[in-house]
């Protein structure tokens, strides 16, 4: 490199080459033009490749590091995918881009998704990234809403649109993958179109096949130690005694946040939020030390105290007319075939004034009634033990939905890691253990037929 910026002695000093540091920077700039201008040629490649699709109307947002571009897209879907003459609605799709022949992640949202924050298993794969929002959820709403089109045929149905018509963009492989709710509908994915897509890897994916899954309750019963579960329940007894000071502090804390309880009222909300405590605590991975002492209630400020941490752990919020809307194509959902869960009431029937006798999680919209139908659960339950290949199902060893987690069998070479301390909200690659993590990162390097680089499967 010295010998290119040495100049003759001769030549005028305004003449000479500049010194090293000035040359890597013009170096450094010319190289990050000319990157520029290629990735400039690519996106403007990509962009047109999409307004070649039929029915995607899409506008350029800024892309999350790594990615060169990134979309908002609007897909046309039928409400009825068997009946297109029913309507239509516009679906949001986010893309972030890598490269044409890169793999593809198809991230499977069961609820709105309404940011564009990259997901894990894109990472990993080194992937494009293709994230859905659920039908029914967010913008994804038709004009007038058929509860009865909102289904996991017609979801999966959605999906299997938006992958043929972006696998005319993205030729190389596809994954799916979802969380939670999606995790339960990146199976059924796989269960209606098992040639979508390679692989699949369902984050804490709750597979029910019973309007309420006695699993979830067997799992309550043991979760933790005796010790523990006695001092949920003197707690849960205690705030249900002391309903006469909660309540008029729970009316006051609504009227500040803006809720209403319009749907079930003020006292069956506080009576749920009571009942689903255990749930939500081992869910997100609560500790017994942070359970409120109950053996001084005469305390002052115990009754606040106790009232910040049930909001802490459960949220009354959950039971407000403003989430149960914006829930509701979830618990219909549950409702009538993906099955939820109910409380167990016998410790407590001598303290609820306000929930019926059997009381479920499962809030409908506008209380219509329903009919659950296990029927589709039941067949993809089966299906998954039997031909199930490809899948990597991770699930948290503390979280009450591993109680409900998915049945694999040897034949089918799919894997299953419950992982230990984790729970729904850290469940995740990232916390396998080194030898696990590889053993993912072989599954998937040959379900995929592409070689996923050792390093970036080091551990963060």
């Amino acid at each position: 490199m010295s010998a290119m910026i040495r100049m003759p002695q001769k030549r005028p000093l305004k003449h000479r080459s500049p010194s090293l540091p000035v040359f890597r920077l013009l170096t450094g700039l010319v190289l990050v033009w000319i990157a520029t201008g290629q990735l400039g040629a690519q996106q403007r490649q990509l962009e047109k490749a999409l307004e070649l699709l039929p029915d995607i109307q899409f506008e350029s947002i800024e892309p999350p590091e790594g990615f060169s571009a990134s979309y908002e897209l609007r897909i046309r879907q039928p409400i009825d995918h068997e009946n297109p003459g029913e309507g239509t609605f516009l679906q949001r799709v986010f893309l972030n881009h890598r490269g044409i022949d890169s793999p593809t992640v198809m991230v499977v949202n069961g609820y709105a998704r309404s940011d564009n924050q990259a997901y894990e298993l894109t990472h990993y794969l080194n992937a494009n990234e293709v994230s859905v929002e659920h039908r029914y959820f967010g913008v994804s709403m038709p004009d007038s809403l058929d509860w009865s089109f909102l289904n996991l045929e017609q979801a999966t149905a959605d999906l299997h649109t938006v992958r043929a018509l972006l696998g005319e963009v993205y030729p190389g492989p596809w994954a799916a993958s979802g969380r939670s709710k999606g995790g339960m509908t990146t199976v059924a994915y796989r269960y209606f179109y098992p040639r979508d897509v390679a692989a699949s890897v369902p984050y804490v994916a709750p597979l029910q096949t019973s309007f309420e899954d006695e699993r979830l309750y067997a799992f309550l019963r043991s979760a933790g130690t005796p010790e523990c579960r006695a001092k949920h329940l003197a707690f849960q007894r205690w705030v249900l005694v002391e309903r006469d000071q909660v309540l008029p502090r729970l009316n006051w804390y609504a009227k500040g946040k803006g809720w209403t309880f319009e749907y079930m009222g003020i006292e069956a909300a506080f009576e749920y939020a009571v009942l689903e405590y255990p749930f939500s605590f081992w869910q997100y991975g609560k500790e017994c030390e942070e359970v409120p002492d109950t053996e001084n209630p005469e305390e002052p400020g115990a009754i606040d105290r106790a009232l910040d941490h049930l909001e802490d752990v459960v949220g009354f919020s959950l039971y407000s007319d403003q989430e149960i809307q914006r829930l509701g194509p979830h618990y219909y959902q549950a409702a009538t075939q993906t099955g939820y869960y109910g409380f167990e009431t016998a410790d407590f029937t001598d303290l609820l004034v306000a929930l019926p006798p059997q009381p479920h999680a499962a809030f409908v919209p506008k209380r219509f009634e329903t009919t659950y139908d296990p029927t589709l659960s039941v067949r993809i339950s089966d299906w998954l033990k039997a031909e199930g290949e490809n899948f990597v199902f991770l699930y948290g060893e503390i979280d009450t939905w591993t109680g409900a987690a998915a049945e694999i069998t040897a034949q089918t070479g799919s894997l299953k890691f419950i992982i230990p301390g984790r729970h729904h909200g850290d469940t995740s690659i990232e916390n396998l253990s080194p030898t696990n993590r590889e053993q993912v990162r072989v599954a998937l390097e040959s379900w995929l037929g592409v070689r996923l680089d050792p390093a970036l499967w080091a551990g963060r």
